[in-house]
């Protein structure tokens, strides 16, 4: 089969023809990849970077997020049959561990990631255990059930709190950014402000139904959230930018007693004052990873299926399996939402 595969320690990626996966196992399930979207991870892995460079061993498929058909299943699978239009969790758990064993599949000790640890999606099929394996509801369309992984991202990190009648600060408009914008909405906040100091996402936050979009180099954040809050602060804030600037104007923006989900990535200690911005103001923080296995792919599902969020907003670009480079070249240049391939 083709696929694309990073073939050596060094930077980018190479098109070849590959074995087609084993048989299925008993508890595993073959799939024909229809789409597959590209992630910043992929782009890590392309550029080698330090992160790559500790996490990848070569060769490997690469890719992540995906839907697809499933081919064959393994005489054990009971979850989904051939010819079930699909997705895929792409934390793989252990199933064993203490959290695997109390409902907290995501936060697995010893997880495996498709597409770092094991080979991934970008390929025409792909094999995994039927745990991860996720049945779509056939009114989505698969451009679209590409993206619901990260999807998955931005409906986990709005639903650590009710945001009916709330004010959203929502910091990073990437390609998830965008997507909690509209689940903020679609939860019925009251109020979504986005911080963002790039042209392009200050664009795709509006397009995805930001009510106000604040460039914190042009105006003071906290100020402005005030003026527009009653001196209230926001009710829950949203961090999606892994930047530490943006960390602390937001929870300086987030009102006493308020609500902060943290799912931006820093990548280096973040020295902020404990006592100042969260202990004295009462704040709740929640750090996000993944998406709860499976109550968020539940509710991403019901979004897309009822049509509640447009993921047309986010992804701007559909391409070729074929065209990969220039796929990269855009998430390289940052000027598109998500990039999706189809095979």
């Amino acid at each position: 089969m083709k696929a694309l595969v990073k073939a050596s320690m060094a930077e980018g990626l190479t098109m070849m023809e590959v074995p087609d996966p084993d048989e299925p196992g008993p508890t595993e399930v073959l799939i024909k990849v229809k789409t597959a979207s590209i992630c910043g991870s992929d782009v890590h892995i392309y550029r080698w970077d330090s992160w790559a460079k500790s996490r990848i061993k070569p060769p490997l498929i690469i890719g992540h997020e995906f839907s697809g058909i499933v081919e064959k299943v393994g005489e054990a699978v009971q979850t989904v049959k051939a010819g079930d239009y699909v997705a895929c969790e792409t934390h793989i758990p252990c199933l064993s561990c203490v959290q695997c064993r109390t409902n907290r599949m995501h936060v697995c000790r010893d997880m495996k990631i498709l597409g770092v640890d094991i080979n991934g999606v970008f390929a025409e099929y792909v094999k995994v255990p039927q745990t991860v394996v996720w049945k779509l509801s056939k009114e989505i369309d698969p451009t679209f059930a590409s993206v619901m992984e990260p999807f998955g991202n931005a409906v986990h990190t709005a639903s650590v709190e009710d945001l009916t009648g709330k004010i959203v600060l929502i910091s990073g408009v990437g390609p998830i950014g965008a997507m909690a914008i509209q689940v903020a909405k679609a939860s019925g906040a009251a109020l979504v402000i986005a911080s963002e100091i790039k042209e392009f996402r200050k664009s795709l936050a509006l397009a995805s139904g930001a009510d106000i979009v604040i460039d914190p180099t042009k105006e003071d954040l906290e100020s402005r959230v005030l003026q527009l809050t009653d001196g209230n602060g926001v009710d829950v804030f949203l961090e999606m930018s892994g930047s530490v600037e943006a960390l602390k104007q937001g929870l300086k923006a987030t009102t006493n007693g308020g609500a902060v989900s943290i799912l931006g990535l820093y990548g280096k200690e973040v020295p902020i004052s404990i006592d100042e911005l969260i202990t004295f103001k009462s704040l709740r923080l929640f750090g996000i990873t993944g998406r709860k296995m499976f109550e968020t792919w539940h509710v991403a599902d019901r979004l897309l299926k009822y049509k509640k969020v447009d993921l047309s907003k986010v992804v701007t670009h559909v391409i070729r399996f074929d065209e990969w480079r220039y796929g990269f070249e855009l998430m390289l240049s940052g000027e598109c939402g998500k990039v999706v391939m189809r095979l």
